[in-house]
């Protein structure tokens, strides 16, 4: 599914900013989430940055002032380092200095806050304009363990059996346990028609297996409709550039149809556009009723974004379908919905990000993601590392999915009639 980054164009000159894109999308709970295949649905906020706020200069020009410092420290260790090191010949000076640079940033104790080496920037942003092949899966780490969040719809991923909550111990041999969310986005994605080897433990199993997956051009519908005993049933894979004409579509022929219900499936949906979640919200809201709230540590950027009010769905009973790879925009639109008493959820507890980023390019072409503010619901519930609870709790089994069951999908429609 290739995908166009639409953004807006700012111009702005504090500091050393050249210029100000803003890009809202969104990620996942708790993690820096990447799409295998497809892009990064993440709210961000993109500048270019010449030098920064801070005068270029010596590190120690940089911690003048600051007594409990010893900026001679940095210098000191790296040259340690390099004299001392018994494999420093194979060190390279400029992955040192990254190394340096991610360990600073690192110290935020924030799993969205990172630094991206030119060559990692670089896999970014192909991402976001869905120009490579992958396997089709959401990943992102939980308790510092790597996991799948959602393997997309027909996807190599989920055709090779993994679902979401999956644990990943190892990537082609290589232990994970350590990597961050970007390193092992590196080490997963290839070219179409070559191989990786993911060593994956399963929620519901005692032991890791080897799963081999083949890599593919992952080109999903974000949104698929069918009228199953006259209740109207709708996926969203996944909130993208044209999520919204796809879904104006549908439900232009869920009117037609006059179906008694709507079962809005979210499940694995990992998020994307934060303006598609407004529109589609729309379908069910009022005029101005508020979908989200942006909240910074400033809160005159505060921002709320509210419906448009083409309600063309208000009248139609509505459940919504979540469970634990659902996050980001699928969470929006499931908290504002059930916010309001429009829908019910059924599931399970939402995977939990509602987290905003800003994306910094770097004169080196390595980049800077710094969060910056989080979402909330309407009723001012928070997202991020939290989740939203299902109003019916109902699981989703290895033998259910074995056996082609969906008890979540047969609840909700037991709810509707």
């Amino acid at each position: 599914m290739d995908q166009e980054i639409k953004s807006n164009f700012q111009a702005v000159k504090p500091g050393g900013l050249k210029k100000f894109i803003k890009i809202y999308l969104l990620v996942f709970a708790g993690l820096v989430l990447f799409t295998f295949g497809l892009w990064t649905g993440e709210a961000s906020t993109k500048n270019t940055v010449d030098g920064g706020q801070v005068a270029k200069g010596s590190i120690s020009q940089l911690f003048a002032g600051k007594d409990q410092i010893d900026s001679a420290l940095f210098s000191q260790v790296w040259d340690l380092l390099q004299q001392n090191y018994f494999k420093s010949s194979g060190m390279a000076d400029k992955d040192l200095f990254y190394g340096a640079i991610s360990g600073m940033v690192d110290a935020a104790k924030d799993p969205y806050t990172v630094f991206l080496t030119p060559e990692i920037t670089s896999d970014f942003t192909q991402e976001l304009n869905g120009s490579f092949s992958g396997i089709g899966a959401e990943i992102g780490k939980k308790n510092d363990i790597l996991v799948i969040i959602a393997p997309l719809a027909d996807s190599p991923a989920e055709k090779a059996g993994l679902r979401a909550g999956d644990k990943i111990f190892a990537i082609d041999g290589q232990d994970s346990t350590s990597l961050s969310v970007d390193q092992a986005v590196t080490l997963i994605r290839g070219k179409k028609g070559t191989t990786v080897k993911l060593m994956i433990l399963s929620k519901d199993e005692d032991k890791p297996k080897d799963i081999t997956i083949t890599r593919d051009k992952i080109a999903i519908p974000s949104v698929v409709y069918k009228l199953e005993n006259n209740i109207a049933v709708v996926e969203i894979t996944n909130f993208n550039s044209d999520t919204n004409d796809r879904f104006a579509k549908v439900a232009k022929q869920i009117v037609k149809d006059n179906p008694k219900g709507i079962v809005l499936d979210l499940r694995n949906d990992p998020g994307g556009y934060l303006n598609v979640a407004v529109d589609i919200a729309s379908f069910w809201l009022n005029k101005d009723d508020v979908v989200v709230k942006e909240v910074f540590a400033n809160t005159a950027d505060n921002t709320e974004y509210k419906a448009s009010g083409q309600n063309i769905l208000k009248d139609f009973k509505t459940v919504v379908l979540v469970n634990e790879g659902s996050a980001s925009a699928s969470e929006i639109l499931a908290g504002a919905l059930q916010d309001y008493g429009i829908a019910k959820l059924v599931g399970q507890k939402t995977f939990g990000k509602g987290s905003v980023q800003q994306l910094f390019d770097l004169s080196d072409g390595s980049s800077l993601k710094v969060t910056v503010a989080e979402w909330l619901t309407p009723k001012d519930r928070a997202i991020n590392e939290k989740g939203i609870e299902p109003d019916v709790v109902v699981e989703f089994s290895t033998e259910d999915f074995n056996k082609d069951l969906d008890p979540q999908l047969d609840k909700a429609k037991e709810l509707l009639n």
